[in-house]
C-alpha cells in the first residue's frame, strides 16, 4: 500500500518543482477520464483499462514479493529451530566423553574412593557447563511457598510455627534459564 501512496503523491506533484499541485484543474487534467475528448467514451474506457492493468500488475508483483518473504522467513525459522540446541550440545560433548571414561573405569576398578572422586568431578563439570549456558537451580527449602516458583506435592505439619507456609523439603529442584523459570520446584509445604 505504501508503494501506491507514494506513486499517487508523485503523480500529484508538478514536474518542474516537485511541489504539490494546488490547482484542481491541473489535477483534473492528469486524470485519464478528463484527458482526451469528453465526447469519446472509448478513449476514456481504454485509458481506464490501461490504468487497471498497471495497478493489477503492481498488485501481483507486490503479492509475489510478500509470498516469497513468507516462504523465506518460514525456512529461516525452521533452520533456527533445528540448530537452536547446537551450542548446548557442543558444550555437553566433553561431559559425555568424561562419563564414557568414568563408566569404563568403574567396570575395571574396585577402588570405590577413586570412583566416587571421578563421578564427583564429572558431575561438577556437568553442573558448570549448564551454568555457563544460563541454567541455574534455585534454593526452595526454608522459603515461603510461592506459586510462581513452587509446586506443592503435599503438606505436612510444620515442626514449628516459623515453618508454617514455608517449604520444608524439596523433592525436585526448580530451574531458571537466563533468569526465566523453566521448571517449578516440587516441594513439601508446612501447614
Amino acid at each position: 500500500m505504501h508503494f501506491f501512496n507514494r506513486k499517487n503523491k508523485e503523480k500529484n506533484m508538478s514536474e518542474e518543482t516537485k511541489e504539490p499541485i494546488e490547482n484542481e484543474k491541473e489535477m483534473e487534467s492528469q486524470n485519464p477520464i478528463n484527458s482526451g475528448s469528453e465526447s469519446d467514451p472509448e478513449i476514456q474506457i481504454a485509458a481506464l483499462q490501461k490504468q487497471i492493468e498497471e495497478q493489477k500488475d503492481k498488485f501481483l508483483r507486490l503479492y509475489a514479493d510478500f509470498d516469497n518473504y513468507k516462504k523465506r522467513t518460514v525456512k529461516e525459522r525452521s533452520e533456527l529451530i533445528q540448530t537452536a540446541g547446537k551450542d548446548i550440545m557442543t558444550a555437553m560433548l566433553p561431559v559425555s566423553d568424561d562419563m564414557d571414561r568414568a563408566i569404563k573405569f568403574i567396570n575395571e576398578s574396585e577402588n570405590l574412593t577413586i570412583i566416587k572422586e571421578g563421578l564427583n568431578l564429572v558431575y561438577a563439570k556437568f553442573k558448570n557447563t549448564l551454568e555457563q549456558n544460563g541454567l541455574k537451580s534455585f534454593v526452595a527449602i526454608g522459603e515461603t511457598f510461592d506459586v510462581e516458583k513452587h509446586e506443592a506435592i503435599t503438606e505436612i505439619p510444620a515442626p514449628n510455627d516459623e515453618m508454617k507456609g514455608k517449604v520444608i523439603d524439596e523433592v525436585e529442584k526448580g530451574y531458571l534459564l537466563n533468569n526465566k523459570l523453566i521448571r517449578y520446584a516440587k516441594v513439601v509445604v508446612g501447614k
